[in-house]
């Protein structure tokens, strides 16, 4: 018999009340076939057997009487009462309506209750109780301490620009103001000095048009360099603040200063090292290409000169992304240039096309927004200007200073935008993937002051 909980009733024993291994009691077995049995040894019907005393104590409530056998003139001993509705394992539960058990129509209930009923599974105290899937994440801040998914990284950049809107703004316009001024300084000063006639000029050889774009890219090169230490500034001050909203706790733009201006060299350092690392592979890539030209064989250069552009793309958009959680990295880790480029390789090793993709929405969501907040102002930069707009249409036109301050205004207020959510979108990039991969969420969990119980209900699968 199955001795299993709830199958088996109590006080069963295997092999029909025999104990497995155990001896026969010795007996004749030489008697004549149809003789009565021998007498044995207690055996009596009226007695209550051999291991039974003969002086039993009176039946009390509560206490088991010894076992007798069936009164054959009042008949046989009726069986005891079944167990109260709900009691656990003890047999099936009384019929309800329909002649079924409790929980369902027609017998649809099962033991126990059935489904979602008093005493049964899904029930309070029953198997799965409560059951609704796993319980959720802990969320102290912006963010729940789980893996995370595309729109909740979204999100959560979003939501620290929100709550945290005095410290995100005032850095965002504090570095934008700044870039901008510089900015605006070297278009009108610098750019306003070159001729860029010939890149409008059909008539214009290829050599008067290649000077040309030389020299715009040359005026053009201090007004990126000024716009990369402004974007740099402002990711390594919003990515104290992003760390901070992870665990929901206030900081103040001093703080985020304090805490981000000791790792500011090595964060210059890292990103210069990008740009070179970038420089020399598009420069490998266009080797060839530009040897085969000096050789005289210009039709072999060009097409060799294609190939290279195209590898040059490819192999740089791939090593900044390998390499975007490398800011991040340094910044909170407190690690040096080498060991956040290694993290950032290890961390984005197998996830390279998830956060290309996220990376890659989350610009176009931010440009989009700057967009429609720059173009008003370039248009009406235009239209107050000499020329008006017509005049800004033609490449030989002069930018005048109304045009440059009026969309330099517009240019504050994008990267207002901008800067927060290129940031956030980095920063929690980078802790999804520490989440994924080394359990993160515990460690913010702890450090967010959450007990041990809800730490350890919200370790998620990778």
């Amino acid at each position: 018999m199955n001795d299993t909980p709830g199958w088996a009733s109590p006080g069963s024993a295997p092999s029909d009340g025999q104990e497995p291994g155990a001896s026969r009691p010795a007996g004749p077995t030489d008697r004549p076939v149809g003789a009565p049995p021998a007498e044995q040894p207690g055996t009596d019907p009226q007695s209550p057997g051999a291991k039974w005393s003969k002086e039993q104590p009176p039946p009390g409530p509560g206490q088991w009487s010894a076992p007798t056998a069936p009164d054959r003139a009042t008949g046989p001993t009726p069986p005891p009462p079944p167990p109260p509705p709900g009691s656990g394992w003890g047999g099936p539960p009384p019929p309800g309506p329909g002649g079924g058990h409790p929980g369902g129509p027609a017998g649809h209930g099962g033991y126990g209750g059935g489904w979602g009923t008093p005493g049964g599974w899904g029930a309070p105290g029953g198997w799965g109780a409560g059951w609704g899937g796993p319980p959720p994440a802990a969320k102290p801040g912006v963010i729940p301490l789980r893996p995370l998914a595309v729109g909740e990284i979204l999100d959560g950049a979003v939501t620290t620009m929100r709550t945290y809107w005095r410290t995100v703004l005032g850095i965002s316009l504090t570095v934008a103001v700044v870039t901008q001024i510089f900015v605006v300084l070297l278009q009108g000063l610098v750019l306003d000095a070159t001729d860029p006639n010939a890149l409008g000029d059909p008539s214009a050889t290829p050599d008067e048009q290649l000077s040309a774009m030389g020299d715009a890219l040359r005026a053009s090169g201090p007004v990126l360099l000024i716009t990369l230490v402004g974007t740099i500034t402002a990711t390594a001050l919003l990515t104290a603040v992003t760390s901070r909203a992870v665990l929901g706790r206030p900081v103040t733009l001093g703080e985020a200063w304090r805490d981000a201006r000791p790792q500011l060299p090595r964060l210059f350092g890292l990103i210069f090292l990008l740009i070179l690392g970038a420089a020399v592979t598009v420069l490998v890539c266009l080797l060839p290409g530009i040897l085969v030209t000096a050789a005289d064989n210009a039709d072999a250069g060009a097409a060799l000169m294609a190939f290279g552009v195209l590898g040059s793309v490819v192999l740089v958009l791939w090593l900044l992304v390998r390499f975007s959680l490398a800011s991040p990295t340094l910044m909170l880790e407190k690690q040096g240039i080498k060991k956040a480029l290694a993290r950032s390789a290890k961390l984005t090793r197998g996830s390279w096309w998830r956060i290309f993709g996220i990376q890659l929405l989350a610009m176009i969501i931010a440009n989009i927004v700057s967009m429609i907040a720059v173009v008003p102002f370039a248009v009406l930069g235009a239209a107050l200007s000499d020329g008006g707009v017509s005049g800004m249409l033609d490449a030989s036109s002069d930018v005048g200073w109304t045009y440059l301050v009026v969309s330099g205004i517009g240019s504050v207020i994008g990267s207002m935008i901008t800067f927060p959510i290129s940031a956030g979108v980095i920063v929690l990039l980078y802790i999804d993937q520490r989440i994924r991969r080394e359990a993160l969420d515990v460690v913010l969990a702890r450090a967010a002051g959450l007990p041990d119980t809800t730490t350890a209900a919200t370790i998620p699968g990778s």
